[in-house]
Parts: structure tokens; sequence; C-alpha cells
């Protein structure tokens, strides 16, 4: 009797350490195929830039930050 319930702690622990082995991996799957896309600097800057009495300079900063670290700066500063 002793043993059996043994074996059934031991299997529930152990389907308990897969399911998490696997919800880890596809959470680290997910991060990572985020952080590999690039986002249309193009179109992100002339969105963020739309506004500004100085377009072309807007988008020509806008774009080269977003060159370098993949993302639209924050705001409408230097604009």
């Amino acid at each position: 009797m002793a043993l059996s319930k043994l074996i059934l702690a031991s299997l529930l622990a152990s389907l308990l350490l897969l399911h998490l082995v696997d919800a880890h991996q596809s959470v680290q799957e997910q991060m990572q195929g985020s952080l590999l896309q690039k986002i249309d600097c193009n179109q992100a800057c002339g969105v963020r830039c739309r506004l500004s009495s100085r377009p072309n300079l807007c988008k020509r900063a806008c774009g080269t930050c977003c060159q370098r670290c993949n993302c639209v700066p924050p705001g409408t500063s230097g604009n």
C-alpha cells in the first residue's frame, strides 16, 4: 500500500516537472521570436513624426535611432 502511494506521488511529481519544463521552453521561444523581429522603422518613425514641425529632420533622427536599437524613441522630444 505504501509502495503504491510512493509510486503515484513520484509519477505526479514527474508529470508536474515535465509540464513546468515544457512551459518554460515555450516562454523562452516566444521571447526569442519577439526579440529577433525587426520593426519597420520608416513606418514607425513616420507615425511618430507626422505632427512634427520639421518632419524630415525628425524622421532622419528617429530612423538613425531606430536602426541602432530596433525601437522608436518615446515622446516627441527633438521634433
